[in-house]
């Protein structure tokens, strides 16, 4: 316990810092964290004795984040077609090497990996010139709402687990997740929905939308959480990895994230 509140420390302190200053060494912790989740996906599928088109996850991977540098879907068209050529292609020159399976599991894996995290350079990115005032200070639109999302993505994790602890009683999802209880999503939907509105308020959002926003983020993290528990089921593991001491892979700590990211995103495109 004491590891995994050192190492939960350490880690918000970086990523706080991180994700104020933006910039490069945002940039630069986004793709890392991309590519060494790519590499736990991959080690997964492998202990469960399949094998991805590693090569051109990475490649693949890269190219749709290099689509979010700017900040926009200008020229993300342009990314997601050679995107689709070299994994065409990787299909191609591993023809008889690789199974449909695995090809199956690659493509799924790139745009499950690759989307997420591309939206994590969109968000924070998006709007640089506007500035609202937040709690913490004065930040761009982009940064303000990249934080609204960590938040209410942990929100949603942690009323779920204290009002599952406390109150739970009807499995949600017993053969996928089995901690997981229908009282503790209405847990964390009521708390997540809170905490998004306020913050979202405090913005001059209206809060009917924010609050909409914030039932939709627990629904999604829930979804993401879930999509992880069945992808370790299938291939039979524990974590993603162990690169977090305590924590697990990077997998277990975005899983959630890379369902929320886009939504919030997309949020922003429709309202602002």
């Amino acid at each position: 316990m004491l590891t995994r509140i050192i190492s939960g420390v350490v880690g918000i302190t970086l990523a706080t810092a991180i994700i104020q200053y933006g910039g490069v060494p945002y940039a630069v912790a986004v793709f890392l964290l991309a590519l060494i989740g790519w590499r736990e996906y991959t080690a997964a599928f492998h202990h469960k004795g399949l094998k991805l088109l590693s090569a051109a996850g990475y490649i693949s991977i890269i190219i749709l984040l290099l689509g979010g540098l700017s900040g926009d879907l200008s020229h993300l068209g342009i990314h997601l077609t050679v995107v689709t050529f070299i994994l065409l292609l990787a299909l191609v020159y591993l023809h008889g090497k690789i199974s449909a399976e695995g090809v199956a599991f690659s493509v799924m894996g790139v745009f499950y990996i690759g989307w997420g995290f591309l939206h994590l350079l969109l968000l924070r990115n998006f709007a640089p010139d506007t500035s609202v005032q937040t709690f913490a200070g004065e930040m761009t639109l982009g940064c303000a709402f990249l934080w609204i999302m960590f938040l209410g993505t942990w929100s949603s994790d942690t009323f779920a687990y204290f009002t599952g602890y406390f109150f739970g009683r009807h499995k949600m999802s017993p053969e996928i997740s089995p901690k997981k209880t229908i009282e503790g999503f209405i847990g964390g939907l009521v708390g997540t929905t809170a905490v998004v509105t306020a913050l979202g308020v405090h913005l001059g959002m209206a809060a009917w939308l924010m609050a909409g926003l914030g039932a939709a983020v627990c629904i999604l993290a829930t979804l993401g959480d879930l999509v992880e528990s069945v992808i370790k089921r299938y291939t039979g593991i524990k974590d993603s990895g162990n690169i977090i001491p305590g924590h697990g892979g990077i997998l277990d700590r975005f899983d959630s994230v890379i369902f929320t990211a886009p939504l919030v995103y997309w949020f922003l495109i429709l309202v602002r």
